[in-house]
């Protein structure tokens, strides 16, 4: 099953003490980037999030936010972060006026107090801060979840995606078997008016004829590249659907499919086989582009 590296998960959780919410982002990146935004009284868990991120979306860019605000009678015993909130209000208050337009002052200020570090909880005793981390946890491990479903639906689009293609080359690919037919004709009418031209040469060298033949024979014979590109056509497929399926493998196989196209190209010497080999690099280059987003 193939996985995209675009995902998104959120989640959000609620007990007596704290309101979490935990969103994640990825984008495709050759390995894994995880950029994390916590709350500063949090941040000795950096490193067990990130493991836990490492273990469930392997690949990727990931953008990781967690959001902790205290609830009920907590909020009595914490603080607002007054310079740190203020600071966030400016810099939205500035770029509202960079736009162009109006802010809500109060809408800011809801924003601003939602920013990490917003509050100061100080008072928090260690029990407390273990149990508010275990439902952090749980969210963390939700959000992740999400975004791993996220993944698998791109993943299942992309998937769809690539038999098209590959259906649309392998037709393209019967043509061109189609059209080699009609152009063999032409091709023997060619080589046999040149090797008359040999054999009423006075000075006709039978090596040479012989040289000439083979050149003629491999130079415009595409038989074993039309056999090459179907099956690596049925092994992109069959790769595509194993379990342990990746865009790195994929890219490869579509690499060599490259190859055996280009190849098609310059021996077959034929306009109508040129248009169908522009139109299977076409379909070709939405699949590199494609795996580059896979994991």
């Amino acid at each position: 099953m193939l996985k995209s590296m675009t995902g998104y998960g959120v989640s959000n959780i609620e007990s007596d003490s704290i309101n979490v919410t935990v969103e994640i982002k990825t984008l495709n990146s050759k390995f894994l980037d995880i950029y994390c935004r916590i709350p500063r009284n949090y941040s000795e868990k950096e490193i067990e999030i990130r493991n836990l991120i490492t273990q469930s979306l392997e690949r990727g860019k990931v953008e990781f936010t967690l959001t902790v605000q205290p609830v009920g009678k907590t909020i009595a015993s914490t603080s607002v972060n007054r310079q740190l909130v203020a600071a966030y209000y400016q810099d939205l208050s500035n770029t509202a006026s960079d736009l162009g337009f109006t802010p809500d002052f109060t809408e800011l200020l809801r924003i601003a107090l939602q920013m990490p570090n917003a509050y100061n909880n100080e008072t928090v005793d260690d029990s407390s801060k273990e149990n508010d981390w275990s439902q952090i946890k749980v969210a963390v491990m939700e959000a992740l979840r999400k975004c791993t479903v996220f993944r698998e639906q791109e993943g299942k689009m992309t998937s769809d995606k690539f038999s098209e293609y590959i259906k649309t080359i392998q037709t393209l690919l019967d043509s061109v078997g189609e059209q080699d037919k009609l152009r063999i004709p032409a091709v023997r009418e060619r080589l046999e008016k040149q090797v008359r031209e040999l054999l009423s040469d006075d000075n006709f060298d039978p090596n040479r004829f012989e040289q000439e033949l083979i050149y003629y024979v491999e130079k415009f014979d595409i038989s074993e590249e039309k056999i090459r590109l179907a099956n690596h056509l049925t092994y992109f497929l069959e790769t595509m659907k194993a379990a342990e399926s990746n865009g790195k493998k994929l890219n490869f196989i579509a690499q060599e499919i490259g190859r055996e196209i280009n190849t098609i190209g310059s021996k077959a010497n034929d306009v109508s086989i040129q248009h169908f080999v522009v139109q299977m690099k076409d379909e070709l280059e939405k699949i590199k582009e494609q795996t580059m987003n896979i994991i």
